[in-house]
């Protein structure tokens, strides 16, 4: 018999995943609607699998999750063709979001030792250490293929270029990198926290010339929150595990994802598990019920647990997040009730119009909910 817990069975979530992951690299764009055209005349598909982008990086690292629970060689092989494809077509513009993609080869290097892999990881690491922008007090400015967002903080850099960088640091010996990703984590903490709350702000701008600024709408993103949920235990396993402790750090960032769990507990939906894509925003006001966030959360609170960052008080949350991620997965395997990706609102109604669609990163978030489940019972 299968082993089953919380009502959720080990072969039930293998087979979901393995529906995520086909479907992941089977979206395709029928349409255009969610393609990125560039000035320069070139077009960034975000949406299917051949190309370049942070929705295929979260979507790798998603792969890479589920590699490290079952060892499966086919799934390390997937993400191996996809950079071998990559790689050969030349690269891309570095940017905040394409940085993504490093944080699973930089995993996938500490195990293979490809040298290929190495001089990737060395020039955009070091654009990321020295050469990327920074907003007044050092902070990573969030540039994207379109906008330089100058002067800009935003909750997403975290996940996209930090960890990367971290990992990188870790991975090649490089001890600066990670003490600019620590800096990096706690700058962003800083200016993107809503201490009120506990919850987090999309971003942050700087006043040009003159003291203070804004966080635009004050949104408080689901999608964005859940990059905080799911970094800050990453982060932290990634400093214990590669020698590079800091208690007083850890200290702050398990208090930060504490305040941040609280605060979500409540404002969970009590009939689908799910949460709001404008958090603390009702459903009749158009802040419609939002599933790559709730994965992302069942994701970060569980390892959280797991690792003993945060106690045992968000289990039901977690539970029934997860449960939320399942029912929202389509017969073939995609991730229903995904928003499509989010630039910086500045009015509420930004948040409320984005359309839903399948992406990579929705999969993969749901992948990582999964296998955490799988850890953490089965």
């Amino acid at each position: 018999m299968p082993l089953t817990h919380h009502g959720i069975s080990s072969s039930e979530l293998h087979a979901k995943i393995d529906l995520l992951i086909n479907a992941m690299i089977s979206i395709k764009d029928k349409t255009g609607e969610f393609l990125l055209p560039l000035p320069t005349g070139r077009i960034i598909d975000t949406k299917g699998w051949d190309d370049w982008e942070w929705t295929h990086g979260i979507g790798l690292y998603g792969i890479w999750q589920y590699y490290e629970l079952t060892q499966n060689p086919a799934h390390l092989a997937l993400i191996e063709s996809w950079f071998r494809a990559r790689f050969a077509a030349g690269g891309t513009t570095k940017n905040i979001n394409t940085m993504a993609v490093f944080l699973t080869l930089a995993c996938v290097y500490e195990k293979t030792r490809n040298a290929e892999y190495l001089p990737w990881l060395d020039a955009w690491a070091e654009w990321a250490y020295h050469d990327l922008e920074r907003t007044r007090y050092g902070g990573m400015q969030h540039i994207t293929y379109l906008e330089e967002n100058k002067d800009q903080l935003w909750d997403d850099t975290l996940m996209m270029t930090v960890l990367p960088l971290a990992k990188i640091g870790l991975v090649l010996g490089r001890e600066h990198y990670v003490v600019e990703a620590k800096r990096q984590f706690m700058l962003h903490v800083q200016y993107l926290c809503d201490v009120k709350s506990g919850l987090f702000f999309h971003g942050w701008e700087f006043h040009e010339g003159r003291v203070g600024g804004h966080n635009f709408a004050e949104a408080r993103w689901a999608r964005g929150n859940s990059w905080l949920t799911i970094a800050i235990p990453e982060f932290l396993e990634l400093l214990r595990e590669g020698g590079a402790e800091d208690p007083a750090l850890e200290a702050f960032l398990r208090s930060t994802l504490l305040a941040q769990c609280e605060a979500l507990k409540p404002l969970q939906l009590p009939e689908t598990g799910l949460w709001r894509t404008l958090l603390d925003i009702p459903e009749e006001e158009g802040s419609y019920p939002e599933a790559s966030a709730t994965a992302g959360f069942a994701f970060g609170v569980l390892k959280g647990q797991r690792k003993r960052y945060i106690g045992r008080e968000f289990e039901e949350m977690a539970i029934k997040a997860v449960k939320g991620v399942l029912a929202n997965i389509s017969e073939d395997g995609e991730l229903l009730n995904t928003s499509f990706g989010t630039g910086m609102g500045r009015d509420l109604q930004h948040y409320k119009d984005i359309p839903v669609t399948s992406m990579p990163y929705g999969q993969a978030m749901a992948i990582m909910a999964l296998v955490e489940f799988s850890r953490r019972y089965i």
